[in-house]
């Protein structure tokens, strides 16, 4: 059964031109692409966005990254979804990846990892709920 989970091209990655090359790579995968957009989000929508971290020492710098230029959020789906764009991305620290990902093609550093993606189905639904109203889900 198709499965929905959310990802985004962070700044590090739309800032090097990398966001065709990523997108390239999540529909050769077999991802449908149901809803995308391109933002410039605020540093308070970062924080309400990462709130489940907030206690953590990487917040503060996290939400600063994550406001520092445009991303690309987007809402994906397939049969298992979300272990297949996992496995598809990398591990979080690109020199960690492996070969063939997009980190360890795209990603500069376990700050600047290119790409998100949600990691359960609670997460994926609440991340879609935050950047994206219903009627924007083909």
């Amino acid at each position: 059964m198709a499965q929905r989970t959310f990802s985004i091209i962070k700044p590090d990655a739309v800032r090097k031109g990398f966001t065709g090359a990523i997108l390239a790579e999540i529909e050769k995968a077999g991802f449908q692409i149901l809803a995308i957009k391109r933002l410039s989000i605020s540093k308070e929508q970062a924080k309400g966005f990462y709130a489940v971290h907030s206690a953590r020492p990487f917040f503060d710098p996290l939400t600063t990254f994550m406001s520092s230029g445009p991303i690309v959020l987007m809402v994906l789906e397939k049969d298992n979804a979300i272990a297949d764009l996992r496995k598809l991305m990398g591990a979080t620290n690109p020199a960690n990846a492996d070969e063939g990902t997009i980190r360890k093609k795209f990603a500069g550093s376990i700050q600047e990892n290119a790409i998100h993606g949600s990691d359960a189905e609670d997460t994926a639904a609440f991340e879609i709920g935050y950047w994206f109203a219903g009627y924007e889900l083909v």
